[in-house]
């Protein structure tokens, strides 16, 4: 947590499950065909270990929504006890919630001005919807979607989002760099705007 007008810092959730990567033993993601695992040049395969990545707060501002990349599930918790320095951990952790399985693996969340929630899938090259009815559907799926990341809602009506490639990089392939450039920036039309919190 950062207070924009005094500067100051600090941490929230640092330890908590929902900030963790799911063990191998629930979360086996499949990239491209293949297991996805890191894949050292010299040493064995070991499942992934990522944590907390996928970020974005809800279109009224009051739940922040986040995601572990090694799991399929994410989580979402109250605003105002993130920032609410007087709380001890424990109320703090008593208000995140489950969200539930979000469809696959993921490493980017966004979020839209009319209550959705977009997810990438790194498993399946796409990217989803959440709507507010709590129903998920594809926003676009496509094979140059390699790992779609970062993601950004546009005032000009656009859902942006790029594809890193990160599944080929040299950590995952036994030290061979396997993406190609260039890497790519996608966006798709969607009927809504960016939250723009005030």
């Amino acid at each position: 947590m950062v207070d924009l007008a005094s500067g100051a810092s600090w941490r929230r959730l640092h330890d908590h499950p929902s900030t963790k990567a799911e063990p191998l033993s629930t979360y086996r993601p499949v990239v491209e065909g293949r297991p996805f695992l890191e894949r050292p040049a010299d040493g064995a395969p070991k499942p992934l270990s990522m944590g907390s990545d996928g970020i974005a707060i809800s279109a009224d501002g009051s739940r922040l929504h986040y995601c572990p990349l090694a799991s399929r599930r994410w989580y979402s918790v109250a605003t105002d006890a993130l920032a609410d320095r007087d709380l001890t951990e424990d109320l703090v952790a008593a208000t995140v919630a489950d969200e539930g399985d979000k469809g696959g693996g993921s490493d980017g969340l966004e979020t839209d001005d009319a209550g959705r929630f977009y997810l990438t899938s790194y498993e399946n090259n796409a990217v989803l919807r959440r709507r507010p009815d709590g129903e998920y559907e594809t926003v676009v799926h496509d094979p140059r979607l390699l790992w779609p990341d970062t993601m950004s809602v546009a005032t000009d009506g656009h859902l942006y989002v790029t594809a890193n490639q990160l599944h080929r990089q040299p950590k995952y392939q036994r030290g061979q760099d396997l993406r190609r450039k260039p890497y790519a920036l996608f966006r798709t039309r969607i009927d809504a705007g960016p939250v723009l919190l005030r």
